[in-house]
């Protein structure tokens, strides 16, 4: 046997299975089984409850707040401190080039990409529930914002006439330029931490599930593509406008290609061996990460070879190279953010704030669920708020985490939050001493480093077959993610594909899986007779499982599902009746039928034939025809004297399996209502099975039941209702009950009315009046 009880071969032959109890219908089983009381806390009891404090509480909620009061005192010095500050130290190099260079998405100084690496490190390192997340910046979230700051601060706001008397020239003023995506960058940084405050506060984690992977996927996947064009023009040194919008991408793609005649040949030799040398060593890395005990930071290596090549050969001068130039260095003091403009990135600050923390919690909980530790949703929100607050005020963009990095902090053995500190310590030493060694810099150095980062996105293209083959919509859902992101920009291609999701949803359950039941024989089994040949259907009984919530939506689905599985409408056979007793009605007083005790017979003589059903409604009865007042039946299961058309009804049961059904609403209830109604005319017996409490709670309330429709038509089982209802097909009275009692009156001077209508739902009580009189 393996663990938990599961049986690694086929299960031996314990006999047969033997259960002895009653059969259990809702009325039964709730008499012999009473409910426990629900008693709900009133208003005062709540609000006396959420405003009690002790000590223990206080201390419960302040650890909770700050789960760093709950890890930090188990902290293990000897076992996890060398590991944390080797980890430490990697993440630090590899976060400070990569601050560097999100930069270059955000359009800001490169200065301000260092800040990003360092400020959310401190804020997360008190309030994330995750071990091993790197927060930061995010070549993803980075563009985000940047598509925001090229859009409230573009090039052509700050042209300036040259001076110079002879030559009329357009100059770009970039110090006030800059100076103006900063603060557009840390205002937005700002309100994004403000969202996810409020809905971290708010207990809006579960707001990522609405984020399915095939989604992220798709999403990420066309965040890369636009990542990789933005880097394209730095890494060819080509000037091109700043495209926002829908289309943006292709009209960044076209001019691109229209001025690369003009591409610098040494920033793209430079970016060219950046990224192959890079490409090579990850994959080095990746193939030996069980020998190698630490990744080979490549990156950083690169990064201190091309900055000596560059400054050794003046590139910048000889070949006209673009480089970093100024870095500054220390700190700016704080500033607050410009609240004139959240009113023009509130929508876009929304997404990102979204984005920013589903990118996060996903890579969280992948390496909470490989070391086996929980992290907490709403806190993250909280955590990840605070930080961009934090770090909006003073100049930086906003903070998620990168999956390099934080598979760099995982790899290279970090334990604890520990190692965010000592990453940030190492950034605060590039900030402070080291930020003029990197000035002579390629930009195109950079935007390869961002390029090589990439990858891991790109490669899940290759996730699609595998998605189309598991779940073809899912893959839709990527696909369609991918496709909008790229075409409509990343902020509404976010909101479309999460749309189109949505939608799926929808559709998956406006067309619920549904199907026919029958017993498997000698047991309590019931499966589906399409998929099993040994499944034998109860004799008159048809059984219905639907697979679905039962709401507005799918209404006409269960309608459809329904007549499939009995294999006619029960409407139409009852409006086939009233015609055909209209009929029988006539002839009678014609004196061609006559009604007896034991039926309907033709006078000798007479034949079949010579009786056709009158389908005209209109045709005027004669009430001078005598007739006499006698009790008929009618077995419409057999042929009538009369040539009509009424369909055969081959059951006698229907059962409906609502094992799958969670929730109902009032269209749902009152559709089942009139459909155990539409039924009951036709001699066909309605029972529910296997439902849930919650269904009967919500029946009740909605005034299903009523002196016809009684709880004993609901079952435990499926098979308690099969069985009950083989014990009543066992002790019915001899007369059959699918004949019909109708009597006719002598001598009268009033045709009977009968209603016929196409619209059963709404004059169910005016067809079943006409059945009274008939009978009366």
């Amino acid at each position: 046997m393996a663990a938990g009880g599961r049986a690694d071969g086929p299960l031996p032959d314990l006999g047969p299975y033997v259960v002895a109890r009653p059969i259990y219908s809702e009325p039964a089983f709730q008499e012999e089984n009473e409910r426990r009381a629900q008693l709900q806390p009133t208003l005062r009891e709540r609000v006396q409850s959420a405003c009690s404090c002790s000590r223990k509480k206080a201390f419960q909620i302040t650890k909770s707040f700050l789960p760093v009061l709950d890890w930090l005192p188990k902290y293990k010095i000897k076992e996890w401190l060398v590991s944390d500050i080797i980890s430490g130290v990697s993440t630090g190099l590899v976060a400070t080039l990569q601050g560097l260079a999100f930069a270059l998405l955000v359009a800001v100084p490169l200065g301000y990409g260092l800040y990003s690496a360092f400020f959310p490190l401190l804020t997360y390192f008190f309030l994330g529930t995750s071990k091993h997340l790197s927060a930061g910046p995010f070549p993803v979230v980075s563009l985000m914002v940047g598509s925001v700051v090229l859009s409230m601060a573009p090039d052509e706001k700050f042209r300036i006439m040259s001076s110079n008397a002879t030559v009329n020239k357009t100059l770009i003023d970039t110090a006030s330029r800059d100076a103006q995506r900063v603060v557009i960058a840390s205002t937005l940084t700002f309100l994004v931490g403000i969202i996810q405050l409020v809905l971290g506060a708010l207990q809006i984690g579960f707001i990522v599930r609405y984020l399915a992977d095939p989604l992220i996927g798709g999403f990420t996947t066309a965040a890369a593509f636009q990542v990789f064009v933005s880097q394209l023009k730095i890494v060819l040194n080509v000037s091109t406008k700043n495209y926002n919008g829908i289309l943006s991408i292709i009209y960044t793609l076209i001019e691109i290609f229209q001025r690369i005649g003009t591409t610098n040949i040494a920033d793209l030799i430079a970016a060219l061996l950046t990224i192959f040398v890079c490409m090579v060593v990850k994959e080095i890395n990746d193939r030996f990460k069980h020998k190698i005990p630490v990744p080979i930071p490549i990156e950083v290596i690169v990064t201190i070879i091309a900055t000596g090549i560059s400054y050794a050969a003046d590139l910048e001068k000889k070949y006209n190279a673009g480089i970093v130039k100024t870095i500054p260095t220390g700190f700016l003091p704080p500033a607050p953010p410009a609240v004139s403009m959240f009113s023009e990135m509130i929508a876009s600050a929304f997404s990102i704030a979204v984005v920013a923390y589903a990118i996060a919690v996903s890579v969280a909980k992948v390496y909470a669920l490989k070391h086996d530790y929980a992290i907490d949703g709403n806190q993250e929100f909280l955590a990840f708020g605070f930080s961009n607050v934090f770090a909006g005020s003073f100049s930086c963009f906003v903070a998620t985490t990168a999956l390099s990095r934080t598979a760099v902090q995982e790899s290279t053995g970090g334990k604890t939050q520990v190692m965010g500190i000592i990453s940030g310590g190492v950034v605060l030493i590039a900030i402070v001493a080291l930020g003029k060694l990197l000035q002579p810099l390629q930009k195109s150095v950079l935007a390869a480093v961002v390029i090589v980062n990439l990858k891991g996105m790109f490669m899940q293209v290759f996730d699609v077959p595998r998605l189309w083959r598991q779940n073809k919509m899912d893959s839709m859902i990527w696909i369609f993610t991918c496709v909008a992101s790229i075409i409509l920009g990343l902020d509404l291609g976010l909101l479309a594909g999460l749309v189109f999701g949505l939608l799926t949803v929808v559709l998956r359950v406006q067309f619920p899986s549904w199907g026919a039941l029958g017993n498997v024989p000698g047991t309590d089994l019931y499966r589906n007779i399409k998929e099993y040949k040994t499944v034998v259907e109860p004799e008159g009984v048809k059984i219905l499982r639907f697979s679905s919530p039962i709401f507005y939506a799918n209404i006409d689905g269960l309608k459809s599902s329904l007549k499939s599985t009995v294999g006619f409408d029960a409407v139409r056979v009852y409006n086939k009746r009233l015609k055909a007793l209209r009929s029988i009605q006539k002839l009678i007083k014609k004196g061609k039928l006559k009604a007896t005790k034991n039926g309907i017979i033709s006078d000798s003589g007479a034949t079949n034939e010579a009786f056709e059903l009158d389908e005209d409604p209109e045709d005027p009865e004669d009430p001078k025809i005598p007739t006499k007042e006698v009790e008929i039946q009618v077995d419409w299961n057999s042929d009538l004297p009369v040539k009509v058309n009424v369909p055969k009804v081959p059951i006698h049961s229907l059962i409906f399996d609502f094992g799958g059904v969670s929730f109902l609403d009032i269209v749902a209830v009152r559709t089942i209502r009139m459909i155990v109604k539409q039924f009951e005319r036709i001699d066909v017996r309605v029972y529910i099975a296997s439902h849930q409490d919650n269904i009967m709670t919500k029946l009740e309330q909605c005034n299903f039941f009523d002196d016809n429709i009684r709880k004993d038509m609901f079952f435990l089982t499926v098979h308690d209702a099969v069985l009950y209802i083989q014990h009543e097909i066992m002790h019915r009275d001899i007369q059959d009950p699918i004949f019909e009692k109708i009597s006719l009156m002598q001598e009268s001077k009033e045709p009977i009315d009968f209603t016929e209508t196409g619209k059963p739902d709404d004059e169910l009580d005016v067809q079943e009046e006409a059945m009274r009189r008939l009978a009366s």
